[in-house]
């Protein structure tokens, strides 16, 4: 088994945490940021399922898709020599009921989108894509609700969802998948990363400005704005963690970088973005090592590589 793609969180996810710590949501955008957080964790927790995985396949997850000018998203794609799974994991939790081709939480008319849709529109997308690249192999699509402390009743067996209680039996059958790969399933991983996309066209950020948003370094353990730096790090005042100076830097700037995209990377700005950083030396140095500078003088600035 190898990880061709690992997970990382995705744009609209660290935008909205930016925005969260620096000035705060409306209960809208909250909700949709906490429930991105949960589902990021339940992607993550299968990711260590499947990485103990022995299987001869390829696992690229968290792809963001286009094809046929339609966005397709997918948690989870294992690429073996004769099949492709395709996984949607959910990290929904209480006792929910199944009527009808709805979701619902038990007990009320609140309806939940059902997964199931979402990934039958994958397939058809993914399959359109595979056979416009010449490939042909079957695809076996999954729900995974990963919570143990979800509960589904009413579905109808033949919906191609798994619990908690079955994914070692799922994890076994993954392992026992005859399965001899090429480099040719190789170029095919490679070229459906390639496609990936980092932000969604459907992605709708809650209206801010510069001025708006709180400066300065937070803790990246933590996210408390209570740092300070001494010597070469920052040091957190609320739970003690220390991250190198140049790191905690970085970090700003592709923060900066995510949330203003057609802003110039300066080592005015980013120090005014920093805030705590009591040396611009530190900052032109860090810049300098990390990104590529255009011009000269007063007029420069920079450009990630």
């Amino acid at each position: 088994m190898d990880f061709y793609k690992k997970r990382t969180p995705s744009a609209e996810m660290l935008a909205l945490r930016s925005l969260y710590l620096r000035m705060g949501l409306a209960d809208s955008d909250r909700n949709q940021y906490f429930n991105l957080i949960k589902g990021y964790q339940g992607e993550v927790l299968f990711d260590g399922m499947t990485k103990n995985l022995t299987c001869d396949c390829i696992i690229l997850n968290d792809l963001l898709l286009s094809f046929g000018g339609n966005e397709f998203q997918i948690d989870t794609l294992m690429i073996y020599s004769a099949l492709i799974y395709l996984i949607d994991v959910k990290n929904f939790e209480g006792d929910h009921l199944y009527d009808k081709e709805k979701l619902y939480r038990l007990g009320s008319d609140y309806e939940l989108k059902n997964p199931l849709n979402q990934i039958q529109r994958c397939e058809t997308q993914l399959h359109q894509m595979l056979q416009s690249l010449g490939w042909k192999l079957p695809i076996h699509p999954s729900v995974i609700f990963i919570n143990p402390d979800f509960t589904l009743y009413q579905t109808p067996i033949d919906r191609p969802f798994l619990y908690r209680s079955q994914l070692n039996r799922f994890l076994q059958k993954l392992n026992q998948t005859p399965s001899k790969l090429t480099a040719k399933h190789w170029q095919l991983a490679e070229k459906i990363a390639s496609l990936h996309q980092t932000q969604s066209k459907n992605t709708k950020l809650p209206a801010y400005t510069y001025g708006q948003l709180k400066k300065g370094n937070f803790c990246e353990k933590c996210e408390s704005f209570s740092v300070t730096v001494k010597d070469r790090t920052m040091v957190c005042g609320t739970c003690e963690h220390k991250e190198p100076v140049g790191a905690a830097i970085m970090r700003a700037v592709r923060e900066f970088g995510l949330l203003f995209p057609g802003e110039r990377l300066t080592t005015n700005i980013i120090m005014e973005w920093c805030g705590i950083i009591p040396s611009k030396k530190c900052i032109q140095n860090t810049l300098g090592k990390h990104l590529e500078k255009c011009g000269v003088g007063r007029g420069s600035y920079y450009v990630f590589k």
